[in-house]
């Protein structure tokens, strides 16, 4: 089951949070510093370390820490060069792989933020209409999947196209 709401990434009551994460899994603005200020920073880095470089596309999960989630699964974006550079590929695979992710460490349920969407600068529309298509095209209905929205505009485009 797929589903919107818009909140704060941190505070999701789900087994698993998405971060949009940068490669070296090191924190960093937006999501990504609220999720490891969030956790605890000092453990999370400790736990991300040896996992990284995470390359674009990829998925990696740590525990929660500090979070009401269980776990954090980490996956980097693509940067938004024009439309281009396979970007579209890319992030659709931030979220199959996480979902993978998901699946091996036996979540019931993932929160997503709306990755490469902020310092990234991919457009909002086209970030949705992926996620959306991507979400859909491997859920089994056996898992809670929340796309959580930072803003209204962000949500109302998760809406039409759910």
């Amino acid at each position: 089951m797929i589903e919107a709401a818009q909140g704060d990434i941190t505070r999701e009551t789900v087994d698993a949070i998405v971060n949009a994460a940068n490669r070296e899994l090191a924190g960093g603005g937006g999501v990504d510093g609220a999720i490891h200020r969030a956790a605890g920073a000092a453990d999370l880095r400790a736990a991300c370390r040896p996992l990284a470089p995470c390359e674009v596309g990829q998925a990696k999960a740590t525990p929660g820490f500090a979070l009401s989630a269980t776990w954090i699964i980490h996956t980097v974006g693509p940067i938004w060069r024009g439309g281009g550079a396979d970007e579209a590929e890319l992030l659709a695979a931030c979220y199959r792989n996480s979902v993978a992710v998901v699946d091996e460490i036996g979540a019931g349920s993932v929160a997503f933020p709306a990755i490469s969407t902020g310092v990234y600068g991919y457009p909002r529309e086209e970030a949705a209409r992926i996620a959306v298509a991507t979400l859909k095209s491997v859920d089994d209905n056996k898992r809670l999947i929340r796309l959580i929205a930072y803003d209204e505009p962000t949500l109302h485009e998760y809406e039409a196209l759910l």
